[in-house]
């Protein structure tokens, strides 16, 4: 996985804490309204719902922070770094084949020929600009 296409555990988890700050303002706002109200509020309750809020946080960050911190795979930044095969001569434009699909692409380092292997660097709506691939 490229550094450039993850974020840090840090940003993940600011991204976590950041969605769980308005469930606490609201249970916030439940509390002191129930104080407003003279509702008697007993310590073993907000025990309770601190260690519910507690499993919560635990839960999000089993199963939310790693998929914060995957490489996306969908549409055009899934496609940077993909590797393909010229299926007609790059010089410097042409055809390659990815994942069975077939795309106009452009060679950024000269002309590469048929049959050689080709990375994504950039992709500019439906056209792809590409490097030959050392094998």
């Amino acid at each position: 996985m490229n550094k450039k296409d993850e974020i840090s555990a840090l940003k993940a988890w600011l991204m976590v804490l950041a969605s769980l700050a308005d469930d606490a303002a609201v249970l916030a706002l439940i509390f002191l309204g129930l104080w407003y109200f003279h509702v008697k509020i007993t310590w073993p309750l907000i025990l309770l719902v601190a260690v519910v809020m507690v499993v919560f946080v635990f839960i999000m960050h089993k199963a939310i922070v790693p998929s914060l911190r995957q490489r996306k795979i969908n549409g055009a930044e899934g496609m940077i770094g993909a590797i393909g095969e010229v299926t007609e001569a790059l010089n410097p434009a042409g055809t390659i084949k990815i994942k069975g699909e077939y795309w106009k692409a452009t060679s950024i380092e000269g002309d590469i020929e048929v049959g050689s292997t080709v990375e994504v660097m950039r992709i500019d709506g439906l056209h792809l600009e590409v490097r030959k691939k050392e094998p």
